[in-house]
């Protein structure tokens, strides 16, 4: 294969972080080129670079042997290049059509051409073999097919080279292999993709060679043939993790959480748990088997249209989050930028937030106390930043998690869920949310883990709950479970 494209040593720094330090990386035409290392390591700096994001402080990029200026990600898609964002933004009440060409709408006598929109957008449909219908509305796309717009939308730009960050993170395990299988094609055609990821597994799948970042400088590139997961691991985190699901013992204890009946429309229907002090119970299931939804309901973020909660053996009434809170339930949900933190907010800021009315006293905020108590728990959680006075949105999405953790603990919670609360973090960070976990059952907290992650649920939980259809089709103990029961169960219809 020949190079199509070479970072030559970029650096970038930040206030008190260099957050890319003298690297240089090479990518080849036609390959898989997965980049890989910690929250922090510097991976999505250096793609934001390439894609005209962001300014180096120095370095050179060289597009087939020829040294290039990227201002602005015109530029990058100039010459080839397109990126494709962790979160997608479509504008939903656009049409499929209106969406792939927004910014440079065909014209016709001074008007937009919408028949010349169309026409284009289904021939690009037809070459790639994609069913998309260039009138329909984007809202009513899948989370899946609005990724794959965008992928279309990138190849319209002729592009030779394709950035993806995090392209799995919302994805069933079945639209996975779709979009694993449309890169294969993509590489046929001579295209090269560079993949950000912190999924191991999809990096063996997937990738040709693998570049490793570790604290903003580059560790090696290699085959993937020259690697295995756990060389893989220790070359991200500089150290081995032997063992990335602790250990522990959990003797069966009193009920703290009963819930009986839990109904909310067709997604939640006819839900009875039970949740046990120092617990982790597991919500297992594909996505839309209604495990979210419940929860969502036992935290208030849902009304509840019927059925019976109990705390402790006292039955609560929970209308709203406040309700929750007010009876020690915290909530870390699935999406952590839309419900789990105030992006233009600090990290102090968003870390008091749910704890200020506690805090304060004659309805007086008493921030030093509640600093104090921010800063002790972003340290626990080892979030990485120059100043807790940062804007959370400028951190990486494991130091947001982290985040939205340490807001929660300060309110020293009965029961905390989970909700995929390792999507899109490192193995390193994954290691310590889960000793976290595991400190928390330690000193009485009972824990509910929602998660799509088979080997993760099977590693952390004592007990599993199996959804399908809005029901809970099974449950299994420690010692029952294994990912073919489990799916099993996720795919059985209970009346």
């Amino acid at each position: 294969m020949s190079e199509i494209l070479a970072m030559r040593h970029v650096t970038k720094t930040y206030p008190g972080v260099k957050a890319l330090d003298d690297v240089s990386v090479v990518f080849q035409e036609g390959e898989v080129h997965a980049v890989v290392g910690e929250n922090g390591a510097g991976k999505t700096t250096l793609m934001k670079i390439l894609y005209g994001m962001l300014p180096a402080d120095s370095g050179e990029i060289l597009y087939r042997g020829r040294s290039v200026t990227i201002h602005r990600p015109r530029d990058a898609q100039t010459i080839g290049i397109s990126m494709i964002h962790q979160e997608l933004n479509p504008i939903k009440d656009l049409t499929v059509a209106e969406n792939m060409f927004v910014g440079r709408y065909p014209t016709k006598g001074g008007f937009v051409d919408w028949r010349a929109m169309n026409s284009q957008s289904q021939e690009l449909f037809d070459h790639w073999n994609v069913n998309f219908n260039p009138k329909r509305k984007v809202r009513d796309l899948s989370t899946a097919q609005m990724q794959l717009l965008d992928i279309l939308k990138a190849i319209s730009y002729d592009a030779k080279l394709i950035i993806m960050d995090e392209p799995t993170s919302a994805l069933t395990e079945h639209e996975v292999l779709k979009l694993f299988s449309f890169i294969e094609e993509l590489k046929s055609k001579g295209i090269t993709i560079i993949v950000i990821t912190h999924k191991l597994d999809e990096v063996f799948q997937i990738a040709d060679r693998v570049t490793v970042l570790r604290d903003g400088q580059r560790i090696s590139t290699c085959t993937i043939e020259e690697l295995n997961r756990d060389k893989l691991i220790s070359m991200m985190v500089g150290r081995e993790i032997s063992n990335v699901y602790p250990k522990r013992e959990y003797q069966k204890q009193e009920a703290v959480l009963t819930v009986r009946n839990l109904n909310r429309g067709s997604k939640v229907k006819d839900v009875s748990f039970q949740l046990n002090r120092g617990e982790i119970l597991g919500f297992a299931g594909i996505v839309g088997a209604g495990r979210t939804e419940t929860l969502r309901c036992v935290f208030g973020l849902d009304r509840i249209e019927s059925g019976e909660i109990e705390l402790e053996g006292k039955r609560i009434q929970i209308r709203e989050t406040r309700d929750a809170i007010k009876n020690g339930i915290a909530m870390v949900t699935e999406n952590r930028k839309e419900d789990g933190l105030v992006l233009c907010r600090t990290i102090m800021e968003n870390a008091v937030l749910p704890s200020t009315f506690i805090n304060s006293k004659y309805g007086i905020l008493r921030k030093r106390l509640e600093s104090g108590k921010a800063e002790t728990e972003c340290k626990k959680l080892q979030v990485k930043t120059p100043s807790y006075k940062k804007i959370v949105n400028q951190l990486s999405g494991g130091n947001q998690q982290k985040v939205i953790i340490a807001k929660w603990l300060m309110m020293s919670p009965k029961i905390m869920i989970l909700d995929e609360p390792t999507r899109g973090i490192d193995v390193g960070a994954k290691s310590e949310i889960y000793r976290i976990m595991n400190d928390l059952t330690g000193q009485g907290v009972s824990v509910i883990m929602i998660s799509s992650d088979m080997e993760e649920i099977i590693g952390m939980a004592d007990r599993i709950l199996v959804m399908c259809e809005g029901r809970i089709s099974g449950e299994l103990k420690r010692g029952e479970y294994t990912q073919e029961k489990i799916l099993e169960y996720a795919a059985k219809v209970t009346k």
